[in-house]
């Protein structure tokens, strides 16, 4: 526990990071995230990525 509070913003920044890639692969790969998504907004982006 430790060693959590004295790098709280390193492991801040991982994590963000982690949600970020997770949600750009969730939208690639058109995961749960992306079919809660209004059909209009699937549509650009299906044709983003």
């Amino acid at each position: 526990m430790k060693w959590i509070s004295k790098n709280k913003k390193p492991l801040l920044f991982i994590i963000i990071v982690i949600i970020l890639i997770a949600g750009i692969l969730d939208i690639k790969y058109e995961g749960l995230f992306f079919q809660l998504l209004p059909e209009s907004i699937q549509n650009r982006l299906a044709d983003m990525f």
